[in-house]
């Protein structure tokens, strides 16, 4: 693997091999191991202190196998999605509820709107499937948009930070992610599909991390202390289905 460049600098990067499980091993200036699995396939990534020995590093990822056996095992047996096409009848999910989509064709300003178990797309005449695409998914984004801003704000005090700015986005490999210096934090445009306690989740996830970077003893404490059901909530949005796209890291 070769060398890269980040906010963090010149991270130092190689591989170790652990019967068939391959490990990229980033070193770089932090104070703690990392290790994380990553979607579709299980990909295994260990950040790590530049100043902890390769070999340190070995039987840290040694003694994590089991662990990291069943998070691979999770991901490859998790449901895909099937691609959508955005025509008639297909099936669209809105916080968890499923809705069939109506396709309106009308010489008017496109719009997306629900109606009882049906998922309204008004759009102009011989529109194509990218542009379908494109009105769906950024009523998604207003969507999780107007539903962040109050959540965020009800955590706020509770967990006692400040967050300065969020951004929605599509992200291939997380519900969410934080700048811990900058206090921002970003949430994956699908969770607008999942259930309100997911969304809820992620944020409390991402807003802890402005007191705890990494996943360590302490992170765990505060979420512990801020949703004490937090693992249910993981678990149960690992369990449901995720993107038909191969998601890379």
């Amino acid at each position: 693997l070769p060398n890269y460049q980040s906010a963090e600098g010149i991270l130092m990067t190689t591989q170790i091999e652990l019967g068939d499980i391959v490990v990229d091993i980033i070193r770089k200036d932090i104070k703690n191991i990392h290790l994380s699995v990553y979607p579709p396939n299980g990909k295994v990534r260990i950040s790590a202190p530049s100043r902890i020995s390769l070999d340190t590093i070995r039987v840290y990822a040694i003694s994590k196998l089991g662990w990291i056996k069943k998070q691979q095992k999770k991901l490859r047996e998790q449901e895909r999605e099937t691609q959508r096409e955005y025509q008639n009848r297909e099936s669209h999910y809105v916080w968890g509820k499923r809705y069939l989509l109506k396709v309106v064709e009308d010489d008017k300003i496109p719009l997306m709107k629900l109606k009882h178990s049906e998922m309204i797309l008004r759009i102009r005449p011989g529109t194509d499937e990218i542009k379908r695409r494109a009105i769906v998914e950024e009523w998604y984004r207003m969507e999780l948009k107007e539903a962040a801003s109050p959540l965020i704000a009800k955590w706020e005090p509770l967990i006692g930070v400040n967050v300065k700015r969020f951004f929605i986005q599509r992200m291939k490999t997380k519900w969410g992610s934080c700048n811990h210096r900058a206090h921002t934090i970003r949430l994956n445009t699908d969770l607008a599909k999942k259930p309100r306690e997911c969304l809820e989740y992620i944020i409390v996830h991402e807003m802890a991390h402005l007191l705890e970077p990494t996943h360590n003893d302490r992170f765990i404490s505060l979420m512990d202390k801020f949703m004490p059901k937090w693992q249910f909530y993981r678990d149960h949005l690992i369990r449901l289905p995720v993107s038909h796209e191969h998601w890379v890291y």
